[in-house]
């Protein structure tokens, strides 16, 4: 059978070395293991007061780790899954990381303290940086170039985008109807599946060209990004010129610049700095940074309002947060018709500059009192549309800065970088709204006079992260620079927090 119009071929069909695929199955098992990856970056959101109550956790800090310690790792990991992949397999490489994701999520499940529960996270951010990149080259091997494959990655493409609405969804169902739990032993039995559909209809491929991969400085580098925001998220607990903060801020240091070194002296660099003599490029990565540090706070601290202030259902915050993916497809959509008549700079200012607007306005308006339909609502949807402009130019700036064989490497650095980026402004921003809440509490925790103060530091925290969404904007304008007629590139889908 061959492929059709319709889309991709549901019936077996035969790869260009003669070997036999299902490629519906193929699609299927694919997308289901790139729609778990995605969602568990939102899912835990909604539940994060019910971790909180259960595991005893008073710091917004300490809490913060439970989203933090997934995207570090899969940031931090995600360029070595794909070299390894490419070396050793993917088939293999997506399996152990399926295995490894399902390992994680069931101890994550089983967590008695917030300490596990951490480390699991952490576990989950490596499978999930085994999965994501070893799926979508197998796709690509799998679909033909063309019509088939732009279909499949269509498809891939709607799930990942779809992914952080169904993390919401889902994790407000599972929280409010069975427990946290679930929103971790939900992975596990999809996880298997996707393992014994890998096995079983998935073919082995790997690239005869690839050559080594470099596992130290993968290391090297998630280890200094783990250091950093542990002092930023204990910097008020231990005192920001405590020995414990000052000696983690070191390590750090020392990490990320042996991290350079390596990378600059070993043969197969994990991150090839010369690809970033693209100013186009370097403008992207940086603009997706400060796009990750300013835009994790919202879900962060507004799931907090809603259910610790306003006493929201899980399920009801997750439905809350909602209209600001469709604002994102919205902005998205109106991205990509804009992008070859005008070029990428004007929508690198415009989308930043609205999500800056749209953060300040949560930020101006936010109380204790405040109404979701007149304050939350109008602010959620401005911030979206921008997101969504911003992230389709970033893209579209990443992968046409630089040679047609790197544009795989661009696009995950784009990705790592907002991760990255997102872990580090998460850390920030909740030193900063902490540091606020305790300045000016003036009353023990669930009085009003604390309720006040604890609205204030997330207020400050969105000033904070409105001041990252300019940086991005002003970054990238300033440094990216493509033709107005440069090809408009398909959006790498970027997981929501």
């Amino acid at each position: 059978m061959t492929t059709t119009d319709a889309g991709p071929t549901v019936g077996p069909s035969r790869l260009p070395d003669g070997r036999e695929v299902r490629k519906g199955l193929a699609l299927l098992v694919l997308a289901m293991s790139q729609l778990m990856i995605v969602l568990d970056v939102s899912v835990v959101n909604v539940a994060l007061p019910d971790i909180a109550k259960e595991l005893h956790v008073a710091s917004a800090n300490d809490l913060s780790w439970v989203v933090t310690g997934y995207t570090l790792t899969f940031g931090g990991f995600l360029l070595l899954g794909g070299k390894l992949a490419d070396r050793l397999g993917r088939r293999r490489v997506f399996v152990a990381g399926a295995l490894l994701f399902a390992v994680a999520s069931l101890l994550g499940g089983l967590a008695g303290s917030l300490g596990l529960l951490i480390g699991a996270r952490l576990l989950q951010g490596l499978g999930g940086a085994l999965m994501a990149p070893s799926a979508l080259s197998m796709l690509t091997v799998v679909f033909a170039e063309g019509r088939e494959r732009n279909r499949a990655l269509g498809v891939w493409a709607a799930i990942s985008a779809g992914g952080a609405a169904i993390g919401l969804i889902l994790g407000g169902v599972l929280t409010e109807y069975a427990s946290w739990r679930w929103v971790l032993f939900i992975n596990v039995p999809v996880a298997i599946l996707a393992v014994l559909g890998a096995l079983r209809i998935l073919p082995e491929s790997r690239d005869a060209r690839a050559r080594g991969f470099d596992v130290p400085g993968a290391v090297l580098a998630t280890g200094g990004l783990i250091a950093l925001v542990y002092a930023l998220v204990k910097g008020n607990d231990y005192g920001w010129t405590s020995a414990r903060t000052l000696l983690m801020l070191g390590l750090a240091v020392v990490l990320l610049a042996a991290f350079v070194v390596v990378q600059r002296r070993t043969r197969d660099p994990l991150v090839d700095f010369r690809l970033f003599r693209s100013r186009s490029l370097l403008g992207a990565d940086l603009g997706a940074l400060f796009v990750g540090a300013g835009l994790f706070a919202v879900f962060f601290f507004l799931v907090l309002w809603m259910q610790q202030v306003h006493g929201y259902s899980p399920l009801r915050a997750g439905f809350a947060i909602l209209p600001m993916t469709g604002f994102i497809v919205v902005g998205a959509a109106i991205s990509s018709q804009l992008l070859a008549r005008i070029g990428a700079r004007p929508l690198l200012i415009v989308g930043p500059t609205l999500g800056a607007a749209g953060m300040l306005a949560l930020a101006l308006r936010l109380q204790p009192d405040s109404s979701y339909a007149s304050v939350i609502l109008p602010a959620l949807c401005l911030l979206a549309l921008g997101m969504g402009m911003t992230f389709v130019a970033l893209t579209s700036s990443a992968v046409a800065g630089v040679p047609q064989e790197d544009a795989g490497v661009a696009s995950a650095l784009l990705n790592s970088g907002q991760q990255i980026g997102g872990s580090l402004g998460l850390a920030i921003l909740t030193a900063v709204s902490t540091a606020r809440t305790d300045a000016i509490a003036a009353g023990p925790p669930g009085t009003p006079a604390f309720v006040d103060a604890l609205v204030s530091g997330w207020a400050l925290g969105f000033v904070v992260a409105a001041g990252f969404l300019a940086m991005a904007g002003i970054v990238s304008g300033s440094l990216v620079r493509l033709p107005r007629t440069g090809p408009v590139a398909e959006p790498e889908p970027v997981p929501a927090v």
